[in-house]
């Protein structure tokens, strides 16, 4: 697959009213695979994530990573022209995908009601914190706070300290995921037809996407009383796994499995452990937690953490080094299936360096899909996009910008 203007969402159009990362990420998923997609911001200054971690330069790395392969028109959402320009888009596309807070298009006029007069056909996918309804809906809802209504940073970090968030914005990408999901299951309606009633508006709330995470948190505490609580990184009941020290570093071992554990204790020396019948079972090797963490501990520290995934890797037993940003960018896996691609950007005073960016998922058909093009600068696209897709003179453009409404 060449880019991302070849993708099997070719002829796809999708409107992204968003900010910050839920919406944006949804809409790359879509864009990655050849869906034309308009993002609009404001005039003045456009998404804010576009100065989220940027130590020099204009636009963050940030921003040109969620917003590659998407087209920026700003629009003053606040005023009437605005307005009237969203739903005059909107009978050009096929998705809009949104994520302020309840009601806020409804204010500004362009609401399911509007969008859906202005085209039947169109599909809307919301996300928001807490969702369309409910008590806490008008809440103000962020990606970290919706990681701790919906169970995940309760359970992450030590039993000593207090709950620490995940260093990656887990809650809004795990919506954005929802959301794009969604998009292509109402696409996928519409195009098949049947007799079911055909779904328009998909409502993603963050923290119930974070909350589909933790699998069987709330069916734990009612079959065993089991109020989880944090382990420092590994999964209570998921035994033996975690992080384990070695000469040089630490690396990830998942030796979970009950044949997988069988591999693992004898390529640590104990095939005592790995023959014990009674350790076939989970919860029995859950009882025996500190036993089969000391075995592997044991082995582990006497050797370097290349030795031990080599080792490891060879035994059929999962297990890693812990990679940091310099291990990734240079890693020959992630180079060879295209996870790493280098592009030129302006980065400070008109000068540009080469900066390596993240590829896209999936693979289809064994090969990777090529980046398209950064996240644009503010408004790039704003004169061709209402210029081709509503017939907007560049008269009209001109005083549209004078006005402040592009």
């Amino acid at each position: 697959m060449n880019n991302a203007t070849t993708g099997p969402l070719d002829g796809i159009t999708v409107l992204e009213l968003g900010n910050f990362i839920a919406a944006p990420f949804a809409t790359r998923l879509l864009a990655d695979f050849g869906a034309e997609v308009i993002k609009i911001e404001r005039p003045d200054g456009g998404d804010e994530l576009r100065g989220w971690r940027r130590s020099r330069g204009t636009t963050s790395m940030m921003y040109r990573t969620i917003a590659r392969n998407k087209r920026s028109v700003t629009l003053d959402l606040k005023s009437a022209e605005g307005q009237q320009l969203v739903l005059d888009l909107a009978t050009n596309v096929d998705v809009v995908i949104e994520n302020f807070r309840p009601g806020t298009l409804e204010r500004w006029n362009i609401g399911p009601e509007q969008l859906q007069a202005a085209n039947p056909d169109i599909v809307l996918v919301r996300i928001s914190g807490y969702g369309q309804n409910g008590p806490y809906a008008q809440r103000a809802g962020f990606g970290g706070v919706a990681e701790a209504f919906g169970g995940l940073r309760y359970v992450t970090g030590y039993p000593d300290r207090e709950p620490v968030r995940p260093a990656a914005p887990l809650g809004d990408t795990l919506a954005g995921l929802y959301g794009a999901v969604s998009a292509l299951m109402m696409l996928l309606a519409k195009a098949r037809g049947g007799d079911h009633p055909r779904p328009k508006v998909a409502d993603v709330a963050l923290y119930e996407s974070v909350f589909m995470a933790m699998e069987s948190l709330t069916a734990d505490f009612d079959a065993y009383a089991m109020v989880r609580e944090r382990t420092a990184g590994n999964l209570p009941g998921v035994v033996p796994s975690g992080s384990y020290p070695c000469a040089d570093g630490s690396v990830l071992i998942a030796g979970n499995a009950s044949g997988v554990f069988a591999r693992l204790m004898n390529a640590v020396g104990r095939p005592d452990l790995a023959s014990d019948p009674d350790l076939v079972d989970g919860t029995k090797r859950y009882l025996r937690e500190d036993v089969l963490d000391e075995a592997i501990v044991a082995w582990t520290t006497t050797r370097s953490t290349r030795d031990v995934v080599t080792e490891l890797s060879g035994a059929g037993v999962p297990a890693s080094d812990v990679y940091d940003a310099a291990r990734i960018v240079s890693d020959e896996h992630y180079l060879a299936r295209g996870m790493i691609q280098p592009f030129k950007v302006d980065v400070e005073d008109g000068s540009s360096e080469e900066v390596r960016f993240p590829g896209v998922v999936p693979q289809f058909d064994g090969q990777a899909t090529k980046v398209g093009w950064l996240g644009p600068d503010l408004g790039a696209d704003t004169e061709p996009v209402l210029g081709r897709m509503l017939g907007l003179t560049p008269e009209r453009l001109n005083a549209l910008r004078t006005a402040g409404v592009i």
